[in-house]
């Protein structure tokens, strides 16, 4: 197939629409459900590259969670404990895949961005991680391949028109890129810039204890800022980014607002949200908002007397700013990454109460001496990689 036509490209107004090779070569996608759009496309392909190069860098099978050309989650399939399967909504699935629970884990970060998401996958989808995609509202999938029962379970998936993308995994894009803007063509290499232990090698802080694991999440950190929108920071546990600040000019405001995502990631495992008794045919959508609401500032919204009788069975206490801020004391061992150097201390000072111990970024800051005497004074790990990871 040499081009697909689309529907529309960003909007509905937008025509005509479609996608192909500049030089006349075969796409190297087979649309295999539903009609994917233009922006289902710009999501897939980017998350494509990210997932591909996540199993490059870890060797394990990856998953992201894409909305609007940015991930919302990015995971490796490593196995989830009771707590994190209930967060997910897997704790009635039985033992997952790896595969499965990467996508448990990308879907699962932050739930409320994930909601109509676009998903990609490193490894042939099996029937686990369709099963848990079956259960979300997503708008696609694109992977290498498809078992028969899960492609199966897909094509049922919103009345035979959710989006199923196969895409040729040997396909290899040209050296150089090219945009058009306002009629103006922009030529630039592609970034092909290798994620790996070389690149984190450098560590400038008086702490230079640098376990596997943080080697690990330092760099699915950086694989997933060279896949979102600039500037942007993202917060990595335990083989999973748990917030991701994308598309902000501030980069401080980036570290806010990833950190704040990071910090409801942990909130839901608290004893007062997992102890939530909600009520008997709640939707999942529902329940997420609620969670959301619950634990955020304007938790009233959902406690006021005749709203919390629409979502719970037994009113909940107020969770307390004294009670939020004992629980998130105990988040550690946290990896933040960043698309360009920290130009002030405040980003290092702001990541510390999420749990932050490692902290890898490009460095070239005036103030570079000021940000490494913040992390030296919290113990923090801290590389510089020299890159800039931009991405618009």
């Amino acid at each position: 197939m040499k081009e697909l036509e689309l529907k529309y490209g960003c909007n509905p107004n937008q025509k005509p629409s479609r996608i192909y090779v500049a030089d006349g070569s075969d796409l190297p996608i087979t649309v295999l459900s539903g009609k994917p759009g233009y922006i289902n496309f710009l999501d897939a392909f980017n998350g494509w590259q990210l997932v591909k190069e996540l199993k490059e860098a870890t060797g394990l099978p990856a998953a992201t969670s894409f909305k609007h050309v940015s991930p919302a989650g990015a995971a490796v399939g490593l196995p989830l404990d009771d707590t994190l399967k209930k967060i997910y909504w897997v704790d009635d699935m039985g033992e997952l895949s790896p595969l499965a629970c990467a996508y448990a884990r990308a879907r699962g970060a932050d739930r409320m961005s994930s909601f109509g998401d676009f998903i990609a996958l490193s490894d042939v989808c099996d029937k686990d991680t369709a099963s848990i995609i079956k259960r979300e509202v997503s708008d696609g999938v694109i992977a290498p391949g498809f078992t028969e029962e899960a492609l199966e379970i897909l094509k049922q998936k919103k009345k035979g028109n959710y989006v199923v993308i196969q895409i040729d995994e040997s396909y290899r894009p040209a050296p150089l890129e090219h945009k058009e803007v306002y009629g103006v063509t922009f030529e630039q290499g592609r970034q092909e810039l290798p994620i790996n232990d070389e690149l984190i090698s450098r560590i400038v802080t008086k702490n230079k204890e640098l376990p596997e694991s943080a080697k690990r999440d330092m760099k699915i950190a950086l694989i997933t800022l060279k896949y979102t929108q600039s500037n942007s920071v993202c917060f990595v546990k335990d083989g999973q980014a748990i917030g991701v600040g994308a598309g902000q000019q501030s980069r401080v405001h980036c570290t806010r607002l990833a950190g704040q995502k990071a910090d409801n990631w942990f909130l839901r495992q608290s004893p007062q949200v997992l102890g939530l008794q909600f009520v008997d045919g709640i939707g999942r959508a529902d329940r997420d908002n609620a969670i959301d609401v619950y634990i955020g500032n304007e938790y009233m919204d959902v406690l006021a007397d005749g709203a919390w009788q629409k979502v719970f069975k037994v009113k909940p206490e107020v969770f307390t700013e004294e009670e939020k801020r004992a629980w998130l004391d105990k988040m550690e061992g946290v990896t933040l990454g960043s698309d360009a150097f920290f130009p002030f201390s405040d980003n290092i000072e702001r990541a510390k109460k999420s749990g932050v111990k490692y902290i890898a970024e490009p460095g070239g800051s005036v103030r570079d001496d000021l940000v490494i005497e913040t992390c030296d004074k919290y113990g923090m790990v801290m590389a510089f990689t020299g890159i800039r990871l931009f991405h618009h």
